[in-house]
């Protein structure tokens, strides 16, 4: 497989990654309560910890021949 069409079809995964983990954190999102410090730290665990699961793809993505 080509450098370029492996880029492409990790471009689409890592695009259709992003989509349903946006889903899931707006659906646990309503779960968490009114209340700053909490909120505070859902998103900052869910803006992190969506970069570890798709550290092998691009790992992939960008491996050589």
């Amino acid at each position: 497989m080509t450098p370029r069409t492996r880029k492409l079809i990790g471009l689409f995964g890592v695009l259709t990654f992003i989509l349903l983990y946006m889903g899931a954190i707006v659906g646990l999102a309503r779960y968490v309560p009114d209340h700053g410090p909490l909120q505070f730290t859902f998103y900052a665990l869910a803006g992190i910890c969506w970069g570890i699961p798709i550290l092998p793809l691009i790992s992939w993505m960008n491996r050589e021949g």
